[in-house]
């Protein structure tokens, strides 16, 4: 009897088909792989109990006898080394896409993903936009619907691998003879052959096009920000599904803010007077004019934080705060009327009042460079 119920182990019901079980037990042997996981020593076990549910639920004389009594008549052998419904070359299906079943792979071949980096904005990231973008791609060939052959003719069966795509081979090793399998060296794989390609796209089935496609893009995103197109990619050759467009959000600089997050940075600078008496100032915000109240004795390096006018979340809600970095602007040069109020600010805050250097006020006023 198996230790846990192997509908439990695969993470399947009890209604799954076959394909379903197989895709199950090749996600979770490529999981627990003692080779893929050298430092968990619970993943052999794990291995070993996925293997056995598989050995199970592959047979169907199995399978029946535990949906109707719970339990089977034999022990679960290891899948990879014959017993129940896997053997060795179950190891060569799953982890290098091969098999002694030599699956037809026939002519259908997918089409391949593509990328599209697309420059946006800070004003985009606050209100979301919607793009046209043009790029290329490689098009299903109207003349012969994607197979390559001339007028779109049927092609013809492959009779080294007699439209396999692969051929077996039988090799003794230590353990008995194992049934390989190999990419045919005829057909490449396809499984068929051209004997009259399409002349419009000589036999590749697919042409270049141009194609357009607009892209909603919601506010909020992060810089890098990927947006996913089902079915834009390049065609499939052969009756193969299209590939996928990925649209990557490439943020553009922006020399008026610093973005951390919902938060944006700005910085302002602010004369002597103004720290010192406090002010109203209005600076340019992301979306417009914004207030700025500097209080009385504001020192170098204060921040000062704007509520709600940063950046909003992705999936909406309250915009993030704009942050205002204040510094002191220092004149780099004073008329004898602006030393002399200096001089005298100094020496009513009971300061020691700077001597000023000889030659110019300056360097008497801020120190000397040395």
């Amino acid at each position: 009897m198996p230790k846990r119920d192997p509908y439990e182990v695969l993470g399947l019901s009890r209604e799954a088909a076959a394909d379903e079980i197989k895709s199950a037990y090749r996600r979770l042997a490529r999981r627990y792989h003692p080779d893929v996981n050298p430092d968990d020593p619970s993943a052999e076990e794990k291995f070993k109990e996925v293997g056995e549910a598989y050995s199970i639920l592959s047979d169907p004389d199995r399978r029946g006898r535990f949906d109707r009594f719970g339990t089977t008549d034999e022990q679960p052998s290891d899948p990879f080394f014959g017993g129940g419904g896997g053997n060795f070359t179950d190891l060569f299906d799953i982890f290098f896409g091969g098999g002694a079943q030599g699956r037809s792979r026939g002519s259908a071949r997918h089409g391949e993903d593509l990328r599209y980096d697309m420059q946006v904005g800070l004003l985009d990231v606050l209100n979301g936009t919607q793009r046209e973008i043009v790029f290329d791609r490689m098009a299903e060939c109207a003349k012969c619907s994607g197979l390559g052959t001339e007028g779109g003719a049927p092609r013809e069966a492959c009779q080294t691998c007699r439209g396999q795509g692969v051929v077996g081979a039988v090799r003794n090793t230590f353990i008995g003879q194992v049934r390989t399998t190999t990419t045919c060296p005829t057909c490449q794989g396809e499984g068929s052959l051209i004997k009259d390609p399409c002349k419009n796209c000589k036999g590749k089935g697919l042409l270049p096009e141009t194609a357009k496609v607009t892209i909603n893009v919601p506010p909020g995103f992060e810089d890098g920000a990927t947006m996913h197109v089902p079915g834009q990619g390049n065609d499939g050759v052969g009756g193969g599904r299209p590939g996928d467009l990925y649209v990557v959000l490439e943020l553009d600089s922006d020399k008026r803010f610093e973005r951390q997050g919902q938060t944006l940075y700005t910085r302002m600078s602010l004369s002597f007077a103004q720290v010192a008496l406090g002010d109203s100032v209005e600076i340019e915000g992301l979306d417009g004019p914004v207030s700025v109240s500097i209080p009385s004795g504001t020192q170098p390096g204060t921040q000062i934080a704007i509520k709600g006018s940063g950046l909003p979340p992705l999936h909406g809600g309250r915009r993030g705060d704009l942050i205002v970095l204040c510094s002191v602007h220092v004149p780099k040069k004073l008329s004898e009327a602006q030393a002399k109020l200096i001089r005298e600010l100094a020496e009513v805050s009971g300061e020691k009042v700077p001597r000023g250097e000889e030659k110019g006020l300056l360097g008497g006023l801020f120190g000397k460079k040395k």
